[in-house]
This record gives C-alpha cells, sequence and structure tokens, in this order.
C-alpha cells in the first residue's frame, strides 16, 4: 500500500487533535469501498510527523468510533513505526452502508470526503441495497487455497478447471482475494459454533463444538451432520403399528442453518451461530432482513439474496434450491413464533417435541444404584461421551464405567447409536 498520499480508502491526520475529521474520514471511506485506512501522525501531503501517544490515546480513539459512527464498526487500532516516529494506524471494513459521522452522511471523492444532501443519500441507500459486499471487500489474506471447495464440486459431478477456478467463481477484485473468497478457503478465520447448554438458559455450558476456520460448507456440512446425530428417535409399538417420533424436525433445523449461512452478513464478522438448550436449539444469524424485504414477503418465502455470488455457488452445490419453500416449511412446522426478527439478528427457535420430556425422573428408578444413575446423568447431559471422559467426569474407574454401561444396555435402559468414534448415547427412559 503506497503511503505517500492520500486515496480514496486513506486518509492521514497530524494528530488525534483533528480525531473528530479522521472519523468522518472513516465513515465517508466505509460508504464508497467498504474498507478505510486512517494514520495519526502523518501530514496530508505524506510527511511523518509522529504521534503522541498516552496510557488512553488508543481506547480514546475506540471509544469515539464506537460512539459516533453508526452502524457501529469494530476497527483495528494499532502503533507502527515509520521514520523513527510512532504513528497510530486504523484499519476498519464493513459495507452495511450507509454509515453516519456525527449525525451526518458522507462518502469520498479522490482524497475528500463529500457530505450527502437528502436527494443524494436517498439515491445512495438505492443503489447500495443491492451490493454483492461478499466480492466488493477485499480481504486480508494473500494466499488462499481452495482445495475443501473444488472436492464438493467433483462429488457433485461439475468440472472444474483450475486455471480459471477464481476467476469463474467470482473470487478476486483485480489481483486481490475478496472476503467470499476468504470465506470459502480451506483455512479462514471464520469461526462456526454449536454450543450446548445444560438446561433452558446460558448459565451452565456443557461443551462448545468448534467447525470452523475451513471451507464455510464443510464447517455447514459438520454442523448439519452433529445436529443430526443428537436427534433422537423414540418408537411406540401398538396394535400392528410402528410409530416413531423424532426430538424436533431435522429438516426444519436445515433449512434454518443454511439460511443463517448464506444470508447472514457475513461482513460484519459475526457468523451465525447455532445453541442447544434442554428443551430447544436457536439458529442466530446476523444483519436482520435484507433491505427491501418486509416480513410479510419473508414468511411467504420471497428471497432477496444478500450474499448473490454465494447463494449461486450454494446453488451449484445443492444446498439452496432457490425454490422460496425453507421459511414456509418452518412455519408450517412450529408457526411465526419460531422467528424472532429484529434490526440486526434473526433468531429462529426449533422446540423439542414435548413427549420427550414426559420420560422418568431418574431420582424415581429405584431398581438402580447411585453409581448407574450418575452414569446415566452424565450421558444425559453428554450423549457423545467417551468411556474414558465418563470414567473422568464419575470418578470411577474405566473398568467399572465399562460394567455399569453393559448392565445398562442389557436392560436395555441406554444403548450406542453409531460407531465408537463418532456415534452416541441413547437414553430408552
Amino acid at each position: 500500500m503506497i503511503l505517500d498520499r492520500e486515496s480514496e480508502i486513506i486518509e492521514f491526520k497530524k494528530s488525534t487533535s483533528e480525531l473528530k475529521e479522521g472519523i468522518i474520514s472513516l465513515s465517508s471511506m466505509l460508504n464508497k469501498h467498504g474498507e478505510a485506512y486512517l494514520y495519526f501522525g502523518i501530514k496530508n501531503d505524506g510527511t511523518v510527523v509522529g504521534q503522541e501517544i498516552g496510557n488512553d490515546t488508543l481506547r480514546n480513539i475506540s471509544n469515539a468510533i464506537y460512539n459516533h459512527i453508526k452502524p457501529q464498526i469494530i476497527p483495528t487500532i494499532s502503533i507502527d513505526y515509520i521514520d523513527n516516529k510512532n504513528i497510530i494506524k486504523v484499519i476498519a471494513y464493513g459495507n452495511d452502508v450507509p454509515y453516519s459521522a456525527y449525525g451526518k452522511y458522507y462518502v469520498r471523492s479522490a482524497d475528500e470526503d463529500k457530505e450527502l444532501i437528502p436527494s443524494q443519500l436517498k439515491s445512495f441507500i438505492k443503489n447500495s441495497s443491492y451490493r454483492d459486499n461478499l466480492v466488493e471487500i477485499k480481504s486480508n489474506k494473500k494466499a488462499l487455497s481452495f482445495k475443501q471447495l473444488k472436492l464438493l464440486f467433483l462429488e457433485k459431478n461439475i468440472s472444474i478447471n483450475n486455471d480459471t477456478f477464481e476467476e469463474n467463481l467470482g473470487l478476486k477484485i483485480g489481483n486481490s482475494y475478496n472476503l467470499m473468497a476468504e470465506l470459502l478457503a480451506d483455512k479462514n478465520d471464520f469461526s462456526v459454533k454449536v454450543v450446548v447448554f445444560k438446561g433452558k438458559n446460558k448459565n451452565e455450558i456443557i461443551r462448545i463444538n468448534e467447525y470452523g476456520f475451513k471451507s464455510l460448507p464443510v464447517s455447514m456440512d459438520q454442523v448439519l451432520n452433529y445436529v443430526e446425530s443428537i436427534n433422537e428417535t423414540k418408537i411406540e409399538l401398538g396394535h400392528h403399528q410402528r410409530k416413531e417420533e423424532c426430538l424436533f424436525d431435522f429438516l426444519s433445523f436445515k433449512e434454518a442453518w443454511q439460511n443463517a449461512c448464506l444470508h447472514t452478513k457475513w461482513n460484519n464478522l459475526n457468523p451465525p451461530v447455532v445453541y442447544i438448550y434442554s428443551n430447544r436449539i436457536e439458529i442466530v444469524s446476523t444483519g436482520g432482513l435484507p433491505d427491501g424485504l418486509s416480513q410479510d414477503e419473508f414468511f411467504r418465502g420471497i428471497s432477496r439474496p444478500v450474499n448473490t455470488k454465494l447463494q449461486k455457488i450454494f446453488g451449484q452445490l445443492g444446498y439452496v434450491e432457490q425454490t422460496g419453500h425453507g421459511i414456509p416449511l418452518i412455519v408450517s412446522n412450529y408457526g411465526r413464533q419460531a422467528f424472532d426478527i429484529s434490526e440486526n439478528f434473526i433468531v429462529v427457535t426449533i422446540p423439542f417435541n414435548r413427549n420427550f420430556n414426559n420420560q422418568k425422573d431418574i431420582s424415581e428408578l429405584e431398581y438402580l444404584n447411585k453409581a448407574q444413575k450418575k452414569i446415566i446423568e452424565l450421558i444425559n447431559d453428554d450423549p457423545h461421551s467417551t468411556l474414558n471422559k465418563l470414567s473422568n467426569d464419575s470418578l470411577f474407574s474405566i473398568s467399572y464405567v465399562r460394567k455399569i454401561l453393559d448392565y445398562l444396555r442389557k436392560e436395555n435402559i441406554v444403548e450406542r447409536r453409531g460407531s465408537n468414534k463418532t456415534g452416541f448415547w441413547q437414553i430408552n427412559l
């Protein structure tokens, strides 16, 4: 990056005495290009004069940006050393346009910040609503690989050309990778978590499963596989009839999860997350409804993609069918109350089947001893517990835990579903 002159993404300020002007420039550059570089300690002609840095200097800059740029952004603020002088560097990314600074809207033109009059602002918002943010924001990553993504295409019998693969998928801005490329790369900085809580609230975490930092489709599949593994099936045998009931409707979860991954505003660097409670699953995505889409249109299954190019790739890989049936499916199973829609978030709640909550209290099973009840409780808390984990959590020896499990399996109180490595325990009470 050339630092001898200002541009549409670079702004110099001689010191933090020009903090307000610097913040205006940040919002202006974000509105124009979705990225901004602000330096304190450099004159506008590129002369490095240095910046005096006290104990609260960086904190004051951070607080001022937080308080005066809306929607809020989370910049990276650091101290650099140029020409034997300290300077402060502020880097910000974001395409949640338009951004305001001190209640006004600006857009960058060359190295100047131009305030938008109301008619210009209205036109700017209209034109910005349909920008594909993922492909317009540059990634900080210089070298990315896409072996996982290429393999998924080959598994779908879609031929690829290694020489033109990145260009065909729109993974670059000029010679630089964009944010979508980083999201689809073999390694990235995006965390994708499934968090399991012990009860109906967030008071106690049982475990956190991390599936991120890899190509997004691979992370998506791993989350789906895990959630499907906990979807217990209850079988009732009647007169010549066999009735099966699942803990929850997996297809509804699948639609909610894939929509969250596709439509979340990844440029805000807040990935979707899955929370599992004792009575429900929540899928949380950021960004709210797409601009110009009403709640009524949303519930009718009308789609307005936030990430157009990503949706095209998902469609090729079979993750979305573009039929608009996903939201109506969830509504048909759980009603509109399954959705909590706010300006910045969409939370989809998949409640568990109440019939599964009618099982007997373990404490009421008088024919079981304390050790056997303890193992059942541990399995109930974590169906994926291994023999070693059960031993560690119960403080029983591995041989004693194995003996208890053998008894519980013989009595059909618990059973093992799946392989020893990837399976889980199911309680049949």
